[in-house]
C-alpha cells in the first residue's frame, strides 16, 4: 500500500472533529482495533459531519446515497485509548460529493477513509441542490 499523501495527514486541514470511545467489542485476536469496527468509526465520524453540517435539512426530500467508501489502514489502534475523527468535505461535483476522514489515536495516525455520496431521489442521482452545495463551502478541506 502506498503511503497517503502528507496533505491527507495532517488534522488542521479537516473543518469537523469527532472523538470515538473504543470497546473491548471492538478487538481482534491480535488485540487491536478490527476493520470492522475501524469502518464504524468512520460512519460514525461521516454520520456526525452531516448531522452537526445542516446537510440532511437541505435536502429537503431528497436524499443522500453511499455509493463508494475506500479505507486505508495506516497503523494498529488499541483499547482502550479514545480514537479522534477528523471530517472535510474533499470535492463537489453535479450530483455527488467526496469525504475525506483521517483517525488519529494518541496524536498518531492510523488509518483514513475516502467516501463518495450520491444525492438520489430514491430512484436516479438528482443534482446537489444549491442550499447544500453553499453549506459544503465551509467543511471544504482547507
Amino acid at each position: 500500500m502506498a503511503k497517503p499523501e502528507a496533505t491527507l495527514l495532517d488534522p488542521s486541514r479537516f473543518a469537523f472533529v469527532h472523538d470515538i470511545t473504543t470497546r473491548f467489542a471492538d478487538l481482534d485476536p491480535n488485540g487491536h482495533i478490527n476493520n470492522v469496527a475501524m469502518a464504524a468509526v468512520f460512519e460514525d465520524g461521516r454520520v456526525r459531519f452531516i448531522q452537526g453540517a445542516g446537510f440532511r435539512e437541505a435536502l429537503g426530500a431528497l436524499r443522500f446515497m453511499v455509493v463508494s467508501v475506500g479505507i486505508d489502514y495506516l497503523a494498529q489502534a488499541h483499547f482502550p485509548g479514545p480514537l479522534t475523527c477528523h471530517t472535510a468535505a474533499l470535492s463537489v461535483g453535479t450530483s455527488s460529493w467526496t469525504i475525506q476522514q483521517l483517525v488519529l489515536q494518541s496524536g498518531a495516525p492510523v488509518a483514513t477513509a475516502r467516501t463518495t455520496v450520491v444525492c438520489t431521489d430514491g430512484l436516479r442521482p438528482v443534482a446537489l441542490p444549491d442550499p447544500l452545495r453553499t453549506l459544503l463551502e465551509p467543511w471544504l478541506m482547507k
